[in-house]
């Protein structure tokens, strides 16, 4: 008699449990949602660091050209082989915060400064196990600001175009420490590209005291 049956009608007599059970549903849905959610994850941690570390960039920024802004500036325009005591104070602020803060200071020195005439000096090193190009630090002592505006916006290089009559001089400190970016092998998993800042930089400016 059962045979005779069609043979849809037979499978769902003898076993009519596999035609309810939806045990086998989760794992694809979990399959399926597991890449979008470890970029989710793996974004939110990725991000909020990159935001984090720039945060403390901008504030030992922030300190350097205070501190640089209130030192005098009569030894600003000495022989190249010589350092200023500003940029010398300056440059322990940086490193000392980076020290207490627990970030890589990729083995910088003061053997690793470059003069670029009037008065700007960098530093850069990617040592102590740094990723990319490391720690660039951009000291500028001549700083100038236009004549017909409150401020210049600060740039990576802390260049300043000088045309239009500068009437004030300040300090201007710049930041780039290389950012090892994980969400743009995760996004991958979907398929897509990313393309993010290789670096992160953060930039501040102090009127001279002085």
């Amino acid at each position: 008699m059962m045979s005779s049956l069609p043979l849809r009608y037979r499978r769902s007599r003898l076993m009519p449990w596999a035609w309810h059970d939806d045990r086998a549903a989760q794992l694809v849905e979990f399959a399926v949602a597991l890449p979008l959610l470890v970029v989710f994850v793996v974004g939110i941690f990725d991000f909020s660091g990159a935001f984090t570390l720039r945060q403390k960039l901008t504030n030992v920024a922030r300190d350097a050209a205070r501190v640089g802004a209130a030192d005098p500036a009569n030894d600003l325009f000495q022989p190249s082989t010589l350092l200023p005591a500003s940029v010398y104070d300056m440059f322990y602020v940086i490193h000392n915060y980076l020290v207490a803060n627990q970030i890589n200071d990729c083995g910088i020195s003061f053997g690793s400064f470059a003069q670029t005439p009037p008065a700007t000096w960098t530093y850069s090193n990617n040592g102590s196990g740094c990723p990319g190009s490391g720690l660039t630090i951009t000291i500028n002592r001549a700083y100038y600001f236009p004549q017909n505006a409150a401020s210049q916006a600060p740039n990576a290089t802390c260049t300043a175009t000088t045309t239009g009559n500068p009437t004030a001089i300040g300090t201007c400190v710049s930041i780039q420490y290389a950012y090892q970016w994980r969400f743009g092998r995760v996004a991958s998993l979907l398929g897509g590209t990313s393309v993010l800042p290789s670096t992160i930089t953060a930039t501040a400016v102090a009127m001279n005291e002085n």
